[in-house]
C-alpha cells in the first residue's frame, strides 16, 4: 500500500527520474475511435444504408409519377389520329371494313373451332401449333354502320382472314348520331335524284376509276349544309329560346298575382289584368314564335337535300343525308398533312363542341366550362373563410383546450371521406336552405325548385368545406413563419394589432396562403364523388352563365351572367360517365384517356396560374416567403 501511495499522479514529472513522464491514463470504456475500414467498420453506422433507401424509394415514387403520366399522354394524344380502313373477308363469307382499334393474342376455344369447317378448323389449329406461346392473333376492328349490323365492332382472328384489301375510296363518315360509318360513295343525290355517279356502279360492274365527280360534288355542298346548320341551331338556341323566357316570365309574373289573391293580397281586378296581359304576351310570343318556325322548317328541307349513296362492305346499299354528316374523309388516300388536318379538326370539336352519342363523341366544351366556373367559385369561397378562420386561431384566439380542440377537429375534417360531404351538401345546401330560398323568392316555381335540387352553387359550397382544412392548416403555418420581430417592430410604431396583421403579417403570408389555395384548387377540380349528389349531370343543355338575356338572368336574387342553380358538367365526371356507364365501351375508352389529359391539362393551367401569382407575391416580399 506504502508502494501504491509513492506513485507520481498521472502525467506528472517523477522527482527521482527527472526526465521521465507518467505515462496517460487508459481510455474510458464506451469512447471508440471512429472507424473507416476494418473489422469495426459498419456501412449502417455510417448511413449509407439509409441515403440508398430514401434515394430509391425516391426514384420509384417518380417513376410511377412518370408512368401514369406517361401512359394518359400517350394514349390521349393518339385518340384522334386517323388510321387507315382494311376491308377483310373471313373464312365465314363475312366481309368486314373499319379501323383496327387494338390487337392482341388469345387463344381459340373449342366453341370457335366448332364453327368452322374441317379443313378451316385445321388450319387454326396449324396456326396455333407454330405459335410458340400456342396463341394467335386477332384484330379488333371498328365496324361502325351500327343502323345495318346491330354492333359497332367485330373481331377478326388472323387465321380467319382470306382475304384482306385497303380500298382506296372507303370513307370515314362521322355522323350526329349512330356512330361512325364506313362506305364507299356510289352516286350523289338531290331531292332523290342522282347528280353525280361513281364510274365503277354506272354499269354495275367493278373497275376501279376514281369516284371523283361524287367526292367532288359532296366537298363542294358540304361547307352550305354546315351554314345551314349553324343558322338553324342559332334559330333553335336563341330565338325560340328567348320566345320560351318571355313566356315563362309570363307565366310566373301570372302565378305570383294568383298566389297573391289566394291569401287576399291582390283583387279579383288585379288578378283579372293579370289574365288579360297574359293572354297578350302569349299571343304576341306566339306571332314572334310563327315566323322562326317556319325559317326553321324551311332549313330543316333545305338541308335534307342533298344525300350520299353508299356500298357497305358486304354489299348493302345506304341513303346518308349530308345533314347527318359532322366530318368525312378517305382515310386510306390521305397525306400527312392532311391527316394532321383531321387531328387538329378533332381537337377542335373536342374542346369546343357539346357531346353527342351518349358522351362517346363530339367534344366536351361544357365539362370543360362547368369545371372552371365551379372551381373559381370553390376558391372564391373557401380562401376568405379559411384565411380568416385560420387568423382568428393564430393571432386573436388564446391558447387552451378549446383552441387545441378546433384544430384537431380541423385536422380531422381533412380525413373524412369526400361522398359524406356530399350527403350534407345535398341534405343543407339543397333541402334546406334551398328549399328556404325557393320559399322565400321562388314561389311562383313551385313545386318546380329552383334552388331546392343540386346546382353549381351548392356543388362549390360543398367542395369549399371539403377543401377547407387545407387552406387553414397552410395559412397558419404561413402566419406562424412571419417572424415575430416584424410584429413587434410594427407594435413599436404605435400600428394596432389589426394593421399590423393587414400591412405586415398578411403580406408576408401570402405566398403561404396561395400555396393553400393550389392545394385546395388541385383537390376540388379533381373531385367527383360529391358532385354525384350536389349539381353534376351527365348532360347539361343549358351552361351556368348565361349572355343572352342579362334582365331575364337577374330575377328576386341578382346574379347577374351567372345561373346558380344550374345543373353542369364536370370532367371528372364525364370521365366516370364515358368510362362505366357507356353503351359503346369500347369507342368510349380512347375518350377517356383523352378527357383525363384535359383535365390534368387544366388542373395544371390554373395551378400554375395561381403559383405565378404566389412567385410575384414572394419577390415582392421576400423577408417573409414561406
Amino acid at each position: 500500500m506504502s508502494g501504491l501511495r509513492n506513485m507520481p499522479a498521472p502525467g506528472a514529472v517523477d522527482a527521482r527520474r527527472p526526465h521521465a513522464v507518467a505515462a496517460p491514463p487508459p481510455e474510458k470504456r464506451g469512447r471508440r475511435r471512429r472507424r473507416t475500414s476494418g473489422p469495426g467498420y459498419t456501412l449502417y453506422a455510417q448511413g449509407e444504408p439509409m441515403v440508398w433507401l430514401t434515394g430509391g424509394a425516391l426514384v420509384l415514387c417518380m417513376a410511377m409519377i412518370a408512368g401514369m403520366v406517361l401512359l394518359i399522354v400517350g394514349q390521349g394524344l393518339r385518340t384522334f389520329w386517323p388510321v387507315p380502313v382494311t376491308r377483310v373477308t373471313t373464312l365465314e363469307g363475312d366481309r368486314l371494313m373499319g379501323e383496327v382499334t387494338r390487337q392482341d393474342r388469345f387463344a381459340p376455344g373449342p366453341e370457335v373451332l366448332a364453327r368452322l369447317s374441317p379443313d378451316d378448323a385445321a388450319r387454326a389449329r396449324a396456326a396455333m401449333e407454330t405459335a410458340d406461346d400456342g396463341l394467335v392473333e386477332r384484330r379488333l376492328l371498328r365496324t361502325g354502320n351500327f343502323e345495318l349490323t346491330g354492333t359497332h365492332f367485330h373481331w377478326v382472328s388472323g387465321f380467319a382472314v382470306t382475304e384482306e384489301q385497303a380500298p382506296p375510296w372507303a370513307i370515314v363518315f362521322e355522323r350526329r348520331e349512330w356512330g361512325r360509318f364506313y362506305g364507299v360513295p356510289v352516286a350523289f343525290t338531290v331531292d332523290g335524284a342522282e347528280v353525280a355517279r361513281d364510274p365503277r356502279h354506272a354499269d354495275g360492274g367493278a373497275g376501279h376509276a376514281e369516284p371523283s365527280p361524287v367526292w367532288a360534288e359532296f366537298t363542294a355542298r358540304m361547307p352550305e349544309i354546315r351554314r345551314l346548320i349553324r343558322e338553324r341551331y342559332r334559330l333553335e338556341q336563341v330565338e325560340i329560346g328567348r320566345v320560351n323566357r318571355r313566356l315563362e316570365s309570363a307565366r310566373l309574373a301570372l302565378r305570383k298575382v294568383e298566389l297573391r289573391h289566394e291569401r287576399g293580397r291582390a283583387t279579383d281586378d288585379d288578378l283579372a289584368r293579370a289574365r288579360v296581359l297574359q293572354a297578350d304576351r302569349e299571343r304576341a310570343a306566339q306571332a314572334d314564335y310563327e315566323p322562326i318556325a317556319a325559317r326553321i322548317a324551311g332549313l330543316n328541307a333545305e338541308i335534307r337535300r342533298p344525300a350520299l349513296l353508299l356500298e357497305t362492305a358486304d354489299g348493302r346499299e345506304k341513303v346518308l343525308p349530308l345533314a347527318d354528316i359532322v366530318r368525312a374523309y378517305p382515310a386510306n388516300r390521305l397525306s400527312l398533312p392532311e391527316k394532321l388536318g383531321v387531328y387538329l379538326s378533332r381537337w377542335r370539336e373536342f374542346l369546343l363542341s357539346d357531346p353527342r352519342e351518349a358522351n362517346t363523341e363530339g367534344g366536351v366544351f361544357p365539362a370543360i366550362f362547368g369545371t372552371v366556373v365551379m372551381t373559381l367559385i370553390m376558391t372564391v369561397v373557401v380562401v376568405p373563410f379559411g384565411v380568416l378562420a385560420a387568423l382568428y386561431l393564430r393571432e386573436y384566439a388564446k391558447a387552451g383546450a378549446v383552441v387545441s380542440a378546433i384544430r384537431i377537429a380541423v385536422n380531422n375534417l381533412a380525413g373524412v371521406p369526400s361522398i359524406v360531404f356530399g350527403v350534407f351538401g345535398l341534405g343543407f345546401f339543397c333541402y334546406i336552405v334551398g328549399w328556404r330560398i325557393d320559399t322565400l323568392f321562388y314561389e311562383a316555381s313551385l313545386p318546380r325548385p329552383t334552388y331546392g335540387k343540386g346546382g353549381i352553387l351548392w356543388a362549390a359550397m360543398t367542395l369549399a368545406l371539403l377543401t377547407l382544412p387545407v387552406v387553414i392548416v397552410a395559412t397558419e403555418e404561413a402566419l406562424a413563419a412571419v417572424p415575430r420581430s416584424m410584429r413587434e417592430g410594427s407594435y413599436a410604431c404605435g400600428a394596432s394589432k389589426w394593421q399590423t396583421i393587414a400591412r405586415i403579417v398578411l403580406p408576408r403570408a401570402m405566398p403561404g396562403i396561395m400555396t393553400g389555395m393550389i392545394l385546395a384548387m388541385a383537390r376540388g377540380a379533381g373531385e367527383v364523388a360529391p358532385l354525384m349528389l350536389v349539381g353534376a349531370v351527365k348532360l347539361a343543355p343549358d351552361l351556368p352563365v348565361d349572355f343572352q338575356n342579362l334582365a331575364g338572368a337577374l330575377g328576386p336574387i341578382p346574379t347577374g351572367p351567372l345561373h346558380a342553380d344550374r345543373s353542369f358538367m364536370h370532367l371528372g365526371f364525364h370521365i366516370y360517365d364515358v368510362g362505366f356507364q357507356s353503351p359503346n365501351s369500347e369507342a368510349a375508352k380512347p375518350m377517356v384517356f383523352t378527357t383525363t389529359l384535359l383535365l390534368i391539362t387544366l388542373i395544371a393551367a390554373l395551378n400554375l396560374t395561381a403559383i405565378w401569382i404566389r412567385s410575384r407575391l414572394r419577390r415582392r416580399f421576400s423577408a417573409g416567403a414561406f
